[in-house]
């Protein structure tokens, strides 16, 4: 029993030298809280994000969407959509804060999302996010999200393999 009290004892300061909390990482991730303030590059504009795991794909706040030389009204079958794949896209987004700027990106990618309004398709560009000083270009929906309290919303492509949620850390923390 002795031996086994040891080696438990043994692991556990293992991975508890593996933990770097001055550094915020945990086994060579950094620790994020679910609230963060994430800077768009592509936009030089900051964004107060909701980390969502449960989220597969990064969304953004984006409005008066106009594809370039393209279908601007697609019904609602994937080959109409399909259709404006890797044209660009022009669409207007805003922050929290009440800035406002219109951007262009080439349509990367057409996802069918199902939420709790049920079943919709967005469009998704590729966007560079920054956290503390680290960028990620990532594809980043497009919803029109003014309606809600957090216009970035973060998902699983941005967090996976760099990132831990910590639901007690708060924004402050950073």
């Amino acid at each position: 029993m002795k031996k086994v009290f040891m080696s438990a004892m043994f692991v556990a300061a293992a991975t508890l030298s593996t933990m770097s909390y001055a550094d915020n990482q945990c086994d060579g991730k950094y620790i994020v809280g679910p609230v963060e303030t994430i800077h768009v590059k592509d936009l030089d504009m900051d964004y107060k994000a909701r980390i969502d795991t449960g989220a597969n794909t990064t969304s953004i706040n984006a409005y008066d969407l106009h594809v370039i030389d393209g279908n601007n009204n697609p019904n609602d079958t994937k080959k109409s959509w399909q259709e404006n794949l890797g044209k660009m896209i022009s669409f207007k987004t805003e922050n929290a804060q009440g800035q406002e700027q219109t951007h262009t990106s080439k349509i990367i990618k057409i996802s069918k999302i199902r939420n709790a309004q049920g079943v919709e398709r967005r469009y998704a560009v590729v966007m560079d996010l920054v956290w503390n000083g680290k960028n990620h270009a990532i594809p980043v929906n497009l919803r029109d999200r003014k309606k809600l309290e957090y216009k970035l919303l973060i998902g699983r492509n941005w967090l996976d393999g760099r990132y831990l949620v910590d639901v007690s850390k708060h924004d402050d923390d950073d």
